[in-house]
C-alpha cells in the first residue's frame, strides 16, 4: 500500500517541548531569585524529569491534568527547600514563562511545506489533552496545518495502544498500511504504531539508537531517522 497520510507526534517532533521547557523553568526561576549560579542543566534535567513521572501518572489515570502540574511543583519545592504554599499557582507562573517560550523545531515548516507540495494529507496524534495541544499549535502557526488533530485526552487511549491509532486511520479513511506516524519516542511512537500496522518512524534526534534498537526496529518494520529532512527521502 502506498503512502497517503503522514501522521505526526506533537510534543520533540514538531513542537520544541524540551527546549521551551528548559527556557521556561530557569526564566521563572530568576524571576523569584534564589538559583543564582544554581547548574542550570541539573536544575533543568530534574524538572524534565518531574514532568515525566508525573505525566505519566497522568496519562495512566492517576492524577488528573491539573494535578500532576501540582504534583510537579511541588516535588520540586521538596527538593530545593523551597515553601511553595499553592503549587497550582507556582506552576502557573511558571507555566507563563514555558508559554512565551514556544517555537518550532527548524526542520518542522521546511518538512509539513514539502509534504503539502507533495499532496500527503497530514495529522497529529498526541498524547495529552486536546484543547491544550491546539493551543501551542495555533500559537507557533500550525493551526490549520493538519487535517485531523487526534488528542489522547478526548479518547481515553493514549499511545502506544493500537486503538489510538487504528481510530486514527478511521478518521482519514485509509486502511493503517496507507499512514506513516512519526514521533520522537522509540516505544510509544514508532512502535506503537508499527505495530498497529502504520509505518512506524522513529525521530532520534540525539543519535542515541542502539543495536537493540536498531535491531527491535527492523523486526517490527519501523524506521529511524535523525532529523525530519529525512522523512521525504524515506517515503
Amino acid at each position: 500500500m502506498t503512502i497517503s497520510v503522514i501522521l505526526f507526534d506533537l510534543d520533540d517532533t514538531l513542537f520544541a517541548h524540551r527546549a521551551s521547557v528548559a527556557r521556561g523553568i530557569m526564566a521563572h526561576l530568576g524571576a523569584i531569585g534564589g538559583f543564582e549560579g544554581a547548574d542550570e542543566a541539573a536544575i533543568v534535567d530534574q524538572w524534565y524529569r518531574l514532568e515525566e513521572l508525573h505525566y505519566h501518572r497522568y496519562l495512566a489515570g492517576e492524577l488528573d491534568f491539573e494535578g500532576q502540574r501540582s504534583a510537579r511543583a511541588r516535588d520540586f519545592g521538596l527538593a530545593h527547600s523551597l515553601e511553595i504554599s499553592d503549587p497550582g499557582l507556582w506552576f502557573s507562573t511558571y507555566f507563563e514563562r514555558y508559554r512565551e517560550a514556544w517555537h518550532l523545531h527548524d526542520d518542522a515548516l521546511p518538512l509539513l511545506d514539502a509534504l503539502e507540495l507533495e499532496g500527503y494529507r497530514l495529522g497529529i496524534i498526541t498524547n495529552g489533552e486536546p484543547d491544550f495541544q491546539q493551543r501551542k499549535l495555533d500559537q507557533v502557526g500550525l493551526g490549520d496545518r493538519f487535517e485531523k488533530v487526534i488528542a489522547s485526552g478526548a479518547l481515553g487511549i493514549t499511545k502506544p495502544d493500537a486503538r489510538i491509532f487504528a481510530h486514527a486511520a478511521r478518521e482519514f479513511g485509509v486502511p493503517l498500511d496507507a499512514v506513516a506516524y512519526v514521533g520522537d519516542r522509540f516505544e510509544t511512537d514508532a512502535l506503537g504504531a508499527a505495530a498497529a500496522g502504520m509505518l512506524g518512524v522513529w525521530l532520534d534526534r540525539n543519535d542515541s539508537v542502539t543495536a537493540v534498537q536498531l535491531a527491535t526496529a527492523e523486526e517490527a518494520g519501523a524506521r529511524v531517522i535523525h532529523s525530519l529532512s529525512e522523512v521525504a527521502d524515506l517515503l
